[in-house]
């Protein structure tokens, strides 16, 4: 009779070596992210370098760093996007909470999500620059209607999100839970909410441009400040590298946001590995 096969258990990976690997990948993502970047930035400048027409229409790295440090030290760009940054957080916050609690409540009743479905796909589908007048004539030229538009750009997609996650609950766990005698809001409360946490915040990373694109429309249309404001007054006297100079400060300020918030989903969902 053949004797069986002995094989051996593996052995868990220490954390520390877990940790390291997790590091090492990390660092060598963010170096090949540096060189395609470096080399992007060289081809532009030795392009832009060796044709003024080129220069002109789409500025040069040397430029846009050079009107960057102009920036930095008059100020304007620490109050641009203190402004911009303002704007776009609490559009980002009540947009958010607004349309999440929406989206979630909306599970209780399908008669009610059936209902309002036409009406949410057709705020939707309204160009958030198309309200811009009307916010402005509502809520003025402040920091409201700056507000009111990241708000509106960021809503719909937080109530559709939240409302995906929601309605993607398992039915065996939900009817597990009122076997075991739970009431509809400790389902809601205990399943729903933490079950949809992963569409909660794929939905809060997606909306972090939109409320950012919300603020800037806004400042395109009426403001004296800020980094749409700066944007829109280079553009019109046609200085295009301040132009890229104020969209690498716009986007350095999503990539900021976007990281908060993907630490915050760390921080609320400590079982789910992030990559």
């Amino acid at each position: 009779m053949d004797r069986a096969t002995h094989v051996p258990a593996q052995k868990p990976t220490p954390p520390a070596i877990r940790r390291w690997r997790r590091l090492r990948s990390a660092a060598i993502v963010l170096m090949t992210q540096g060189a395609i970047l470096a080399v992007l930035l060289g081809l532009w400048d030795h392009v832009t370098a060796n044709n003024k027409q080129a220069a002109f229409m789409f500025g040069s790295p040397s430029a846009i760093a050079g009107f960057l440090g102009e920036m930095v030290r008059d100020g304007s760009l620490w109050r641009d996007t203190y402004v911009t940054g303002l704007e776009t957080l609490l559009g980002f916050l009540v947009g958010n909470f607004v349309g999440t609690v929406i989206g979630l409540s909306l599970w209780y009743s399908r008669f009610v999500s059936r209902v309002v479905e036409p009406f949410v796909i057709a705020l939707g589908s309204i160009p958030i620059i198309a309200l811009a007048p009307i916010i402005i004539i509502w809520f003025g030229t402040g920091l409201i209607s700056k507000v009111a538009m990241s708000t509106l750009s960021v809503v719909i997609v937080a109530l559709v999100t939240s409302y995906k996650g929601a309605v993607g609950v398992d039915t065996d766990q939900i009817n597990l839970m009122r076997t075991l005698g739970a009431s509809k809001f400790q389902i809601f409360l205990k399943l729903v909410v933490p079950a949809s946490l992963t569409d909660i915040f794929a939905g809060l990373k997606l909306t972090v441009g939109f409320a950012l694109i919300g603020a800037i429309v806004g400042e395109f249309m009426s403001s004296s400040e800020g980094l749409g404001h700066a944007i829109f007054r280079a553009g019109s006297l046609y200085i295009i590298p301040k132009v890229f100079a104020a969209l690498v400060a716009t986007i350095a300020l999503a990539l900021l946001l976007t990281f908060v918030v993907g630490r915050i989903e760390r921080l609320l969902m400590p079982w789910r590995r992030i990559h």
